[in-house]
Order: C-alpha cells, then sequence, then structure tokens
C-alpha cells in the first residue's frame, strides 16, 4: 500500500527531499538559540560584559533570521509537493478508473469513489504536508534538544527520558484503539455522500412525491452515524491532550525544583537552568508534534487504505497481447453464449445462446425485465465477457481486438441517456470530435432532431445543461442517437432508447436508418412492438434464453410470448412486463 501511494510523488521528488532538509536547518537554528542566552546569562549579565551581551545578542538575531528563511523555504516546498502528490493522485485515480470494466466498476459504489477522490486524497494531502515538515522537526528537535541537556546536565536529563517513555506507550495505546474507528468513518462517509448524490439526482421525483421529509431523515441518519464515530474515535483521541500537559507541566516543576536546589549548592548557573527550561519545552513540544503526526497518520492510514484499493484493483478487461486492429464487418455471431455477472460462479443469466447475424441486418430484440436483452448486446462491445462459448464480430473473436477499436465500430444508445455539459455541438462531437458542423446537421436529421435544435434560439450553440436538465426525454434520446450515427458504426445497438418519442417520429428515425444506413448491423431493443416488427428478424428472449428468432409474420403464427405481447398491445390489453414476460 506504502509503495502503490507513494510512488504518486514523481516529478515532486526534488521539493519532497529539499523541504526535509530546509525544516531540519530550521529547527537546529533555533535549538542553539537557548544556548546563546545561556552564555548571555552567565557570561554577559553576571560578569558584566556588556560587549559579550551585544555579540552574542547579534549572533541570535542573525540565527533567527535564517531560521525564518529555512522555515519560510520549507513551508513553500512543502505546499507545493503536497498539491502536486494531491493532483497526482486524483489524476492517477481517475485514470485507472477509465480503465475498468463493468465488472470492475461494480465493485465500487459511485459514492464511494466520489469520497476517495475528494475527502480521501484531501486527509492524504494534509497528512504528507505534515510528514515532510513535522516528522523532521519533531524528532530534530527531540534528539538535539535531548543531547543538548544530557550535556548541560546528565542527572537533569533523566526526568526527560521518563516522561518520554510515558509519553510513547500512551500514544501507542491511543493510535490502536482509534484507527479502527477511523476506518470505520470513511464507510459512513460513503453512506453520506450516497444520499446526497441520490437526492439531487432524483430531486424532481421527489419534490413530486413530496418526500423530502423522507431523504432529510436520511441524511440525518447517514449524518449521524459519521458523527456518532468520530465522537467515539476524537473521544479516544482527545485522552492525548490532557496526559501530555501534566507530563509537561510536571516535568517544568520537577526541574525547576531540582535545578534551584543545584543553583543553590554551586552545581549548577542560572543559565544553565535557563537553558534547560528551554530545552524541556523544545521536548515535549517535540513529542506534542509526535503525538499530533500520529493521530493524521491513523486518520490518513484508512484513508490510503481506500485509494490503493482503487490504483491495485486490476481491470479485468484487457487488450490481448497482440491486438486486432481492423473490424472487417458488422456480421455477429453468438456462438453459444453463457453468462453471469460477478466473478461467473454466479447464476447464468444468458444460458447457450447461439445467434448468427449478417452485416447490416436489423434485429429486434423483445423481452420482459430481467430477460437479459442488455446484457446480451453489452457483450458485442465487450463490455463483460462471456462465462462460456464466444462472441464473434466480423468473423473475430472480440477478445482478440483492441478495446478502443471495438468499440468505435459498435455504437451504443442506452434508455438512459446522459448528455453532458456544453453545446449541443459539443455533446454531438463526443462521436467524432473532428466531425463537421455539416455532419452534425446531416446525423441530426436521421435521427430526427434537426426540427427541434432549430427552434431554440441558439440552434446548434444551446447550452445543455448538466445531465440535460433542459431538454425532454425524447429530445435527449434523439440528441443521444445523432451522437451515435456520427462514429459511423458498423454495429448500432439501441437499447429502449425511442421509447420517448412518439410512434410516428420512431417510424421516421427507423426509415432513416433503413435508407441511410443500410450497411450498418442495427440491434433495436424496445417493448412496442410496432419499433421492430419491420426488423429483418426479431428475438425473443424468456429467462435469459432465445424463445423465438423470425420475422414478425413467423413469430406470431409460432412465438406463444411475441403473439400474446403483440396482442396485448394492438388490441388495448395491457404491456408486456405485466406478465413477466411469460405466456399465458
Amino acid at each position: 500500500m506504502i509503495k502503490t501511494i507513494f510512488a504518486q510523488v514523481k516529478q515532486y521528488k526534488k521539493a519532497s527531499l529539499l523541504t526535509p532538509v530546509f525544516t531540519a536547518l530550521e529547527a537546529v537554528l533555533e535549538l542553539l538559540l537557548p544556548m546563546a542566552m545561556a552564555s548571555i546569562i552567565d557570561d554577559g549579565i553576571q560578569k558584566g560584559d556588556l560587549r559579550h551581551v551585544f555579540y552574542c545578542g547579534a549572533l541570535m538575531i542573525l540565527m533567527a533570521g535564517f531560521g525564518l528563511t529555512f522555515g519560510i523555504l520549507a513551508g513553500r516546498t512543502a505546499a507545493y509537493a503536497s498539491s502536486g502528490f494531491a493532483c497526482n493522485l486524483r489524476d492517477s485515480m481517475f485514470a485507472h478508473i477509465q480503465t475498468f470494466s463493468f465488472h470492475n466498476i461494480d465493485k465500487f459504489s459511485t459514492a464511494g469513489l466520489v469520497t476517495r477522490l475528494t475527502t480521501d486524497v484531501t486527509n492524504l494531502q494534509n497528512a504528507y504536508q505534515m510528514i515532510l515538515r513535522m516528522c523532521v522537526r519533531a524528532p530534530v528537535m527531540l534528539v538535539f534538544a535531548l543531547v543538548m541537556s544530557i550535556l548541560i546536565n546528565p542527572g537533569l536529563s533523566t526526568i526527560f527520558l521518563v516522561a518520554i517513555v510515558i509519553l510513547g506507550s500512551i500514544l501507542f495505546l491511543i493510535v490502536r484503539r482509534s484507527m479502527p474507528l477511523f476506518d470505520k468513518v470513511f464507510d459512513r462517509y460513503d453512506e453520506l455522500n450516497a444520499s446526497v448524490q441520490e437526492n439531487i439526482s432524483g430531486i424532481r421525483v421527489v419534490k413530486a412525491f413530496v418526500r423530502e421529509e423522507h431523504e432529510k431523515g436520511k441524511f440525518t441518519k447517514a449524518a449521524d452515524h459519521i458523527y456518532e464515530m468520530f465522537v467515539k474515535a476524537e473521544s479516544i483521541v482527545a485522552l492525548n491532550s490532557p496526559v501530555m500537559m501534566f507530563v509537561v507541566y510536571a516535568c517544568i516543576l520537577g526541574l525547576s525544583w531540582l535545578g534551584a536546589r543545584m543553583i543553590v549548592g554551586g552545581s549548577m548557573t542560572t543559565g544553565e537552568l535557563t537553558s534547560m527550561l528551554s530545552y524541556v519545552m523544545c521536548i515535549l513540544m517535540s513529542l506534542m508534534m509526535l503525538s499530533m503526526i500520529f493521530v493524521m497518520l491513523t486518520l490518513s492510514m484508512a484513508s490510503a487504505r481506500r485509494i490503493a484499493e482503487v490504483l491495485n484493483e486490476q481491470a479485468d478487461l484487457v487488450n490481448p497481447a497482440d491486438p486486432d486492429y481492423d473490424v472487417p464487418d458488422g456480421r455477429v455471431d453468438f456462438d453459444h453464449v453463457s453468462f453471469a455477472y460477478g466473478t461467473g460462479t454466479g447464476k447464468p443469466v444468458l444460458k447457450d445462446i447461439d445467434l448468427h447475424i449478417k452485416a447490416g441486418e436489423t434485429i429486434g430484440i423483445i423481452g420482459g425485465t430481467g430477460s437479459a436483452k442488455s446484457s446480451l448486446v453489452n457483450l458485442i462491445s465487450r463490455l463483460y465477457d462471456v462465462t462460456e462459448g464466444s462472441v464473434r464480430v466480423g468473423g473475430k473473436d472480440v477478445r482478440t481486438y483492441d478495446l478502443e477499436t471495438l468499440r468505435n465500430q459498435v455504437a451504443v444508445v442506452l434508455q438512459k441517456n446522459v448528455l453532458f455539459s456544453g453545446t449541443i455541438l459539443e455533446n454531438l462531437r463526443w462521436g467524432d470530435k473532428e466531425a463537421s458542423r455539416e455532419d452534425c446537421v446531416r446525423v441530426c436529421k436521421m435521427a430526427c432532431a434537426d426540427e427541434f435544435i432549430r427552434q431554440f434560439p441558439d440552434g446548434y450553440d444551446t447550452y445543455i445543461e448538466q445531465g440535460g436538465t433542459n431538454v425532454s426525454g425524447g429530445q435527449r434520446q434523439r440528441l443521444c442517437i445523432a451522437r451515435a450515427l456520427l462514429k459511423k458504426p458498423k454495429i448500432l445497438i439501441l437499447d429502449d432508447s425511442t421509447s420517448a418519442v412518439d410512434t410516428a417520429t420512431d417510424a421516421r428515425i427507423r426509415k432513416a436508418f433503413r435508407e441511410e444506413i443500410p450497411g450498418t448491423t442495427k440491434f433495436i431493443i424496445a417493448q412496442r412492438i410496432s419499433s421492430i416488427q419491420d426488423a429483418d428478424r426479431i428475438l425473443v428472449l424468456n429467462e435469459g434464453r432465445i424463445d423465438g428468432f423470425d420475422t414478425h409474420e413467423k413469430l406470431l403464427a409460432s412465438n406463444a410470448i411475441y403473439r400474446e405481447v403483440y396482442e396485448s398491445q394492438t388490441q388495448g390489453g395491457g404491456d408486456f412486463d405485466e406478465n413477466g414476460g411469460e405466456a399465458a
């Protein structure tokens, strides 16, 4: 885990090395000041040597100036290194997430990934800055002050050693008890982010059903869980401060009492006691800084583990050793395919699918909810790998293709369409970033989107809000169809993507497909018979198996499920899903 995390320091190694150097020099110069002060008292003031006082005073000003300079340099390089480290972590995590298959993404919730990219990275950034400065400053001050105090008076220095042992033991117990609690806190953060994300994305539904109070209750419950865990963890960590202060004051009292006796006895000077008191504060402040470091590291270790989980996650869909970069045509063959989600050991959602589709064919797909229609077409662009059998595109197993090449030739339009913030043209050019305005207009006419786009005051330069909230569902679907067509794919998959348009517009879109892209293989998943009855062949799926595969007319004559759906829709008898897709 540590190796994975610190590999992201990259170009900030120089700043990461300079910071401890500057910090150490700053600490050493600060620790020399008490020695100069002791010399002023013993050799200057008590002996009446004003020249020595001025000399040591000038030396102290010089050391303080250099210490301040090194402190400023350490602060700047630490901020530069920690901010760059955090930036690299976010970039690496985001880039790595882009390589994940759907199976990899399913392991992490969306809210969990957001928390890792934000809160967890911020925790590591703060911890890294603290490591670069305090993890150097505190030990240097502790060791140097301890050495100097031993040189002044070995007997009194044993007070410090006892204090270090006591505080170290207590700190160990605090860290041991609090670390598991901080691990649980971040799981609660995931719950909180999930609640916020769900509420905001579905705010229209929340308001339509007047469920604001219910959502407030969910959020409050998640927030209360975080509060309870943090209070429990912080209450343990908070023990560090009173214990620390008790030891600090005990050391000062002990040192003052014993030091005063030594001064009276003549075995110690006033200047030496003054410097000893300064060093006791340095030592105890160092211990306090070390305790803060351990608390921060305890908190950040939980974040580090969560980030490392993402960075170490291996994408289970990767390019072959010698990938194929040529997709000859849009032929699709399913050779006795079975598929299960997860590791492939679960219950198969597709069972022994054997289909052979020619390039340019239009294939309609119909089936009840849960009949694995979407799972079937997801295998074509290798969003998942088959459990058994093989899927071939253009006569070649999809596992032999370069993933980017394959997916560039397979355009998918989902039922839940996604538009991104930006103009209509910018959204369309997701299909082809080099597409001209004329190309965009052409595909929009095919998708029956050009007419409504021209009604906007800014036309194709109309700004689309995040998620496409300023256009209707049907308009979103048509824009997404146009975006897919701009890829000039060999295979086009419409996953119930005309459900929000009227039947007349649906028919116009299908007509445009027949006339404008006859060589493209088209898969149309639909619930409406009217959307697929003109297809070359229609696939009827039932519980992950092929129940029928033929033309509209032949299925009406031979397939009970298809005939029931057709009759229910043409005679006003209801929707296919009301019977779960099973024949009566």
